[in-house]
């Protein structure tokens, strides 16, 4: 039973992780900072343990700390973590930025949930939707191996399918492609998307069209639209007049350039301001 500790048990991401860990095959130990963090471990079933204790002895250790955090949490603990373990990292922020301690006598490893895709309607328990991931719905990951040898890469994976479980597959990529997956395209593009799409369902509210005719009428045809794009309808296609107005709103809403946030040099910049 391999000994694993979990960094930021009390957060958002650490309570789902919490969740899926502690009955699961490995002896976990829970560490958390805040009183409120602490409390919610607690509400787990679950203690918190000594740092001290914990990470020396852990086969692996779980970074789930917020981005901006990230590189003081890795930079305290990495060098406390015993020859031969594996650090696991939840995306790769820390890892790009340069914010990991060099440490060639351990492993590194990252792993990320892709969340259940909007294509899957999921029967969840409590009469409520997983959206998330990690209860009830399932989903992919995606892992990378940082550092570290073909053994300690299916160390990780079997953890990271284990804490986001229920998990149909895994995705094996590199450190780089997960950078270019979060934050560009998940984040930086798709996130300010869906915060302009709500901007723009706001507006057409404002204007006196019933909210709840706003709301079905552009929630439905965004459906429509995805399932159109990403193959969901084979032979499926935009009317004529859909694919002028594409063009219309093209050239009315994107720059030029908006392609190049997936180039290196930007995928470095915005790792860089997030953390």
């Amino acid at each position: 039973m391999e000994r694993v500790t979990l960094i930021g048990a009390g957060g958002k991401m650490g309570v789902r992780l919490t969740r899926n860990l502690k009955g699961s095959d490995y002896q976990m130990s829970y560490l958390e900072v805040s009183d409120e963090g602490k409390a919610r471990v607690r509400e787990n079933g679950v203690d918190v343990s000594d740092a001290e204790e914990v990470i020396p002895a852990a086969d692996m250790v779980i970074y789930a700390v917020p981005d901006i955090y990230i590189g003081k949490v890795s930079q305290l603990y990495v060098p406390k973590m015993k020859s031969g373990a594996l650090a696991v990292f939840l995306d790769p922020a820390a890892p790009l930025s340069g914010a990991l301690p060099e440490r060639s006598d351990i492993a590194y490893f990252a792993s990320h949930p892709s969340h259940p895709s909007v294509f899957n309607w999921e029967s969840a328990e409590d009469q409520h939707y997983d959206y998330f991931g990690g209860i009830a719905a399932r989903q992919t990951i995606v892992c990378a191996l940082i550092s570290g040898e073909e053994e300690d890469y299916q160390r990780g994976e079997e953890l990271a399918i284990t804490m986001y479980s229920p998990v149909t597959k895994s995705h094996r990529i590199t450190i780089q492609q997960m950078g270019i997956l979060e934050p560009a395209l998940s984040e930086t593009f798709a996130a300010a998307m869906v915060t302009k799409m709500k901007e723009a369902v706001d507006i057409v509210v404002s204007k006196g069209v019933p909210k709840q005719a706003v709301y079905d009428f552009f929630l439905g045809h965004i459906n429509i639209e995805l399932a159109l794009l990403f193959g969901q309808l084979p032979g499926g296609q935009f009317s004529d007049a859909a694919l002028k107005a594409i063009k219309i709103g093209d050239k009315l809403i994107f720059k030029e350039d908006w392609k190049q946030i997936f180039e290196d040099e930007s995928v470095a910049q915005q790792i860089k301001e997030i953390t």
